[in-house]
């Protein structure tokens, strides 16, 4: 980890109210959970079409640039690779929060590198990026019922037995996006993948 370097956390997800409470926008919900921890107010970037908020994590902590793209998910890498150049952001400091069928729901898993596992939003940051070494806070969402298509899942709200525990599940991904900044993704995997 970069010591001075600030830490880009991006929350994945599509713009606009109607998408608002999909699965595929909980990287949003973890991305405005931890602006609210750091004091941060999003707002409109002039270098890319985004709405940033920057806060730091405890007194003289690391510093976060939280990042909600406002392109839709399949073009995310643009907007996340100007913001990384504009605060001169190592790619070892990006993290990307997003859904993922992979895992349970009420799972929050981590990883640095690997594939998209299908995720577009993944796929442009690391066509993007050039590289595929940010770290990734993985929010379970779990596969779809029956036959339904994995593409209309994940732009369906949350399922009410699910949104009982939604707050909770963001609250502990936001969690473990600071253990990563805090402490490294191996670190965070031995604290929460247990769990």
């Amino acid at each position: 980890m970069t010591d001075e370097a600030p830490f880009l956390v991006v929350g994945l997800g599509n713009p606009g109210r109607e998408y608002a409470g999909n699965r595929h926008n909980v990287g949003f919900m973890v991305a405005e959970l931890l602006a609210s921890r750091v004091g941060g107010k999003f707002g409109r970037h002039k270098r890319a079409v985004a709405e940033v908020a920057e806060g730091r994590l405890g007194f003289g902590g690391p510093k976060l640039i939280l990042v909600k793209p406002l392109t839709f998910m399949n073009l995310s890498g643009a907007p996340v690779v100007a913001l990384s150049q504009f605060f001169k952001v190592p790619v070892e400091n990006v993290i990307a929060v997003h859904d993922e069928l992979d895992v349970p729901y009420g799972q929050v898993r981590v990883k640095r590198g690997g594939g998209e596992g299908g995720h577009n939003g993944l796929r442009s940051m690391s066509k993007s990026l050039g590289s595929k070494e940010y770290a990734r806070v993985r929010f379970g969402i779990g596969r779809p019922p029956g036959r339904q298509d994995p593409a209309d899942y994940v732009l369906s709200d949350f399922a009410g037995a699910e949104r009982k525990e939604l707050d909770f599940l963001v609250d502990r991904a936001a969690d473990v996006v600071e253990a990563v900044v805090l402490e490294g993704v191996e670190w965070a995997q031995n604290k929460y993948h247990g769990s």
